[in-house]
């Protein structure tokens, strides 16, 4: 387990019964280096959204638990946030409350599907379709150009709710 999958797991463990005290649900804990600074940070939500308020209950009571915990050496910013509209698709809750919506999928490279001219294939980086199925393998869409198209999660870089405006 890396350093980041440590602090990750600690401070979710952490996490888990001020979200359960709460009704909360955590989506997410990750640690990560951004702009130079180090980021602890969990993505929270409820029924009906989360608020300001409930981010602000939980970065005060979390902060707490960090200042008496004192496990990361490094210096860091603790962040909790909702988990927007487009929300990152990346445990199995995540997917099966997701089936039915709209997911923008994103690969690690380039992915030849139909649609060009002549019903010749092209080469794209992200599509977009209606979440039908996953297992820890694949996810299957219903796209334009496939009814039931099925991807290796190998191949995803991320899923994401697509955001209609």
């Amino acid at each position: 387990m890396t350093k980041r999958e440590e602090y990750e797991a600690r401070a979710e463990a952490m996490l888990t019964p001020l979200m359960e005290e709460h009704s909360f649900e955590l989506v997410d804990v990750e640690y990560v280096r951004e702009a130079g600074n180090w980021y602890l940070r969990a993505y929270v939500d409820k029924e009906g959204g989360i608020t300001l308020d409930d981010c602000e209950l939980v970065n005060r009571a979390w902060s707490d638990m960090m200042d008496a915990e004192d496990f990361i050496e490094d210096a860091y910013i603790l962040e909790v946030s909702s988990p927007g509209l487009g929300r990152q698709l990346k445990k199995e809750k995540d997917f099966r409350r997701s089936i039915g919506e709209d997911v923008d999928v994103r690969f690690y490279k380039g992915r030849k599907i139909p649609g060009g001219k002549n019903g010749k294939e092209i080469t794209v980086k992200e599509v977009t379709g209606t979440l039908l199925a996953y297992t820890p393998e694949t996810i299957t869409i219903e796209t334009d150009f496939a009814p039931e198209y099925s991807i290796n999660r190998a191949e995803i870089s991320t899923v994401k709710l697509t955001i209609d405006f």
